[in-house]
């Protein structure tokens, strides 16, 4: 603790990182009955912390070192820390990026005067290149989170908020990905007003720390959800672990509609659209603070950055309302006969405000009607549940279902009488050409694909979907080609709303 403490206090970031104002959110204070602050990490001139833990690691270098030069693997926020620290110091830099990595983040590095190189689909291949390349070329590798100044350099964070709070806080909720802005504000915490409790927050698909907690070692994930692509690692650090392992009192896993709403949230507040990884502190704090009942408390949350694709934000407002537990979805069964759907609005919704209302002639006997209503409070989804019950349909809640929320909301068509033994698969492929072609080329010919569903969606990885006619002989022919392409995917053909619309 005391070595750390030591590495925050006589960190070099101001060199070129500003202190970011912690400002008071009027409106989550007034909403949750707490005094919460949001510590500005988004106005930061790469609008991200990175830039701390990477200047603090590259001004200490040895002059050595300075002269071969520095490179990291990156698709986000740390390339642009790298970059723009290495240009202070006029340092010669590489940044590895995948080949998916979007162009303007790809442009937001190069203005920085760094070599860019594009190599492999996701992270870990561009990490593996740069580790090559960094053997080869002598040049020091600057890595995103698992380094003692990089840990204390985004500790600086803690220094900031115990000066500019006007009380100890009572809670801080810090975002976590590898770990490393996490274990140096808690570190930093715990040494002098240890009080204050030390919250992370994870995505619930990308959890790598705190699966290593429960485990009480450093765990692998086999995958991790895309969707807060600044937090999406398979591993946390050794030292990071250990760090949060230590000084973390609780972490907080929250849902992507849970980081929508969040998202929503700060800008409501403070009018700045932060990243989803950037709003995951409010995520979990607002999480904790309901099902906790807390109150009278202070609480800080961290912004950890802001850069945010335009073209997301239709995914973003799109699920914000599910997030905010003001919207819930149903498949409801109706009578198909004349005069049904009418009888059903009058008997069913009865004047409530829908958000959607989806319906195609099935067969001779059933009508399966995709609708979404706007609700008050979660507790109401569960009454509407009870009341369609009730009048004697048949109902099913999707609105926590994957597929139904991000697909079949869009795609509501009816069953095929021609599709024979369908399987149904979801796929994250990069966002750039050629990825579906590569998929066709190493397809069976003899193989059917009897529907494709994508929609644009601004990130890094576009999520489709697959449905595949496969002859019973070539299932485990076709499984194996799936593992062969390296693309990400879940099997959904058991899916209540598949089996209902599709």
């Amino acid at each position: 603790m005391q070595k750390m403490l030591r590495a925050i206090l006589t960190s070099k970031v101001y060199d070129v990182a500003v202190e970011t104002p912690l400002d008071k959110a009027e409106n989550l204070s007034n909403t949750y009955n707490n005094k919460i602050y949001l510590k500005r990490e988004d106005l930061q001139p790469v609008f991200s912390f990175k830039i701390r833990g990477a200047y603090n690691k590259i001004a200490l270098l040895t002059n050595e070192e300075k002269e071969k030069g520095v490179i990291a693997a990156s698709a986000g926020n740390h390339a642009q820390g790298v970059a723009l620290s290495a240009n202070k110091l006029s340092i010669k830099s590489t940044i590895v990026m995948p080949v998916t990595t979007p162009e303007i983040k790809v442009n937001a590095v190069k203005k920085w005067g760094t070599k860019v190189v594009l190599y492999g689909d996701n992270y870990s291949e561009a990490a593996l290149y740069c580790e090559k390349l960094a053997e080869e070329n002598g040049m020091t590798f600057i890595h995103p989170f698992d380094d003692e100044l990089v840990i204390a350099g985004q500790g600086t964070i803690g220094n900031e908020i115990l000066r500019q709070c006007p009380q100890n806080p009572d809670y801080i909720f810090i975002p976590i990905g590898g770990g490393g802005l996490a274990a140096g504000i808690a570190t930093y915490f715990k040494a002098l007003a240890p009080e204050t409790k030390i919250i992370g927050v994870e995505p619930v698909d990308s959890d790598a720390m705190s699966k290593s907690i429960e485990k009480g070692r450093v765990t692998k994930l086999s995958s991790v959800g895309i969707f807060a692509d600044g937090v999406a690692v398979t591993q946390v650090g050794k030292l990071t672990f250990k760090y949060c392992n230590k000084y973390l009192d609780g972490i907080v896993k929250v849902s992507t509609d849970e980081i929508c709403s969040a998202i929503k949230s700060i800008y409501q507040n403070i009018r700045s659209i932060v990243e989803p990884a950037g709003a995951l502190g409010v995520a979990g704090m607002k999480k904790f603070i309901e099902e906790g009942n807390v109150e009278n408390k202070t609480i800080v949350a961290i912004n950890s950055g802001a850069n945010m694709n335009f073209e997301r934000l239709r995914y973003v407002a799109e699920r914000t309302w599910i997030g905010e537990k003001r919207e819930a979805l149903y498949a409801i069964t109706i009578d198909e006969k004349p005069g049904s759907l009418k009888r059903f609005c009058r008997n069913v919704l009865r004047g409530r405000n829908m958000t959607e209302f989806n319906y195609r002639l099935s067969d001779d006997t059933k009508a399966y009607v995709f609708t979404g209503i706007t609700i008050e409070n979660e507790q109401e989804r569960f009454t509407f549940l009870d009341e369609v019950k009730k009048n004697g349909y048949e109902v099913i809640d999707l609105t926590d279902n994957e597929l139904a929320k991000t697909h079949i909301r869009y795609m509501v068509g009816g069953k095929s009488s021609k599709v024979k033994n369908e399987l149904i698969y979801r796929f994250w492929f990069p966002e750039r050409p050629g990825a579906i072609a590569k998929f066709l080329e190493n397809m069976n010919e003899g193989w059917n694909i009897s529907m494709f569903h994508y929609r644009a969606q601004g990130g890094d990885f576009g999520r489709i979907l697959m449905g595949f006619e496969i002859p019973g002989e070539d299932i485990r022919k076709f499984h194996k080609f799936l593992e062969t392409l390296g693309y990400h995917y879940i099997e959904d053909t058991n899916n209540e709303a598949y089996k209902l619309f599709l």
